[in-house]
């Protein structure tokens, strides 16, 4: 799980009580890291109230929500971790809205000369060579779906299907490729811009995949009314510049105020 750089709690610390009730719990996918520590600094300074984030796969979040670990808000990278929790009545779906959307690159580390073009028929095996392709995982984590998603569209899964390095989140693959680990990685545009160890090496085309959209709701559970107002500061005119700062899409915003 990844450490927020402003105030993090893990489900199970907060569960022993690191966070206060007046805390606003929010569980995020690992690739909206970057822009919630903004947007959760911003409304902190603005309101005096607080914030405090976990950030891991969505999958792995939505789980812990299903087994009861506190949150106020949920902001998933795909639309099936919410469906999952919404199927078990787990959010309240007056307040879901997909917020904003991403897309999809191939990563390698920085000073790499590979270049790849991303067309259909592309082999990926010579390139990797006895290495392998980091990924989260992909039957689970959102950008490992839409990973595979892409390379079989593509026809090239069957060529790395054996080759991938899986990884718990995101951001997990993208430290592989970083490090010099892996020599290539899929991971979404917002996380490779927030890694200067990295290049993209070629971009997926958007009608490979499924549409990448983050989805943000209230949980059915949550009885503090500043959760309320901190999903108002995220779809408004204010928290959209962090966003897109961090090369998200904003798909949908609420006016201004918090």
């Amino acid at each position: 799980m990844l450490v927020a750089g402003l105030i993090f709690a893990a489900p199970a610390l907060i569960e022993g009580g690191s966070a206060q009730a007046k805390d606003v719990v929010v569980f995020a996918a690992a690739s909206l890291k970057n822009a919630l520590d903004d947007a959760g600094a911003a409304w902190m300074r603005d309101t005096s109230r607080r914030v405090v984030f976990s950030y891991a796969a969505s999958n792995a979040l939505a789980k812990q929500i299903e087994a009861g670990a506190p949150a106020d808000l949920f902001f998933s990278a795909d639309l099936d971790w919410m469906d999952y929790l919404a199927s078990k009545n787990l959010i309240r779906s007056e307040s879901r809205i997909g917020l904003v959307g991403n897309s999809l690159v191939l990563v390698a580390p920085k000073g790499s000369t590979i270049q790849v073009a991303l067309q259909p028929g592309i082999d990926l095996a010579p390139i990797l060579g006895s290495r392998r392709l980091a990924m989260g995982h992909v039957e689970a984590v959102p950008a490992g779906k839409y990973g595979k998603a892409a390379l079989e569209h593509l026809g090239a899964w069957e060529g790395v299907k054996d080759r991938i390095a899986q990884a718990d989140n995101v951001r997990a693959a993208l430290l592989l490729v970083s490090r010099g680990e892996a020599p290539l990685g899929i991971v979404y545009k917002t996380d490779a811009v927030s890694d200067p160890n990295v290049t993209i090496a070629a971009t997926f085309p958007t009608g490979s995949h499924p549409s990448i959209v983050y989805p943000v709701a209230l949980t059915r559970d949550s009885t503090n009314p500043d959760a309320v107002s901190f999903l108002a500061f995220l779809r408004s005119a204010q928290a959209k510049p962090l966003f897109e700062k961090q090369g998200f899409t904003v798909i949908n915003t609420a006016g201004s105020g918090s």
